[in-house]
């Protein structure tokens, strides 16, 4: 029997990472961060990637990885907040996966990215409330050809649970 992967994909900040490891732990998955995924297989941060190679080298590396595991099944994936934009990539990692977008208001990321130091290269910026606002600007219609499910006052075991129950209602 098939076992389809769950991709979770949103902005930086909406708990990704956190609810995945979760999931897969519930549902005795596996479980691959992208980003991690990343950095173990090139050597370096995510921020020397973009610093010395710049964003396109990172996104190469989204795609290569992207392709890896859209053949691979009974994962759950954590993707990096830009990841499943790539139509190429989005393509890849749905066939076979129920893919959920997790949001949070501005606020909420900002809050939570709060003591990250530096690791985030796109908040490396004199103002990061204005380039969460931003992104998630630029990035709101991508997301939204995902289910949505709002992290917001939530613990990372309720969003756990609501796509539990999402998956089992389909």
């Amino acid at each position: 029997m098939r076992k389809w992967n769950v991709v979770l994909t949103g902005f930086m900040g909406t708990g990704k990472s956190t609810v995945g490891r979760l999931l897969a732990a519930r549902s005795g998955y596996g479980f691959v961060d992208t980003d991690e995924l990343i950095v173990a297989r090139d050597g370096r941060s995510i921020a020397d990637i973009f610093r010395e190679d710049g964003p396109a080298a990172f996104r190469r590396w989204e795609t290569v990885i992207s392709q890896e595991l859209a053949g691979r099944e009974g994962l759950v994936i954590a993707t990096g907040g830009r990841l499943m934009l790539d139509e190429a990539n989005a393509a890849a990692l749905s066939q076979n996966a129920h893919v959920f977008c997790l949001t949070a208001r501005p606020e909420v990321v900002l809050d939570r990215l709060a003591d990250d130091d530096g690791r985030r290269p796109l908040l490396d910026v004199p103002d990061p409330a204005q380039a969460i606002e931003r992104l998630m600007e630029e990035r709101r219609a991508g997301y939204g050809r995902f289910p949505q499910i709002y992290t917001d006052n939530k613990t990372a075991q309720q969003v756990t649970e609501e796509i539990i129950q999402c998956i089992f209602a389909t």
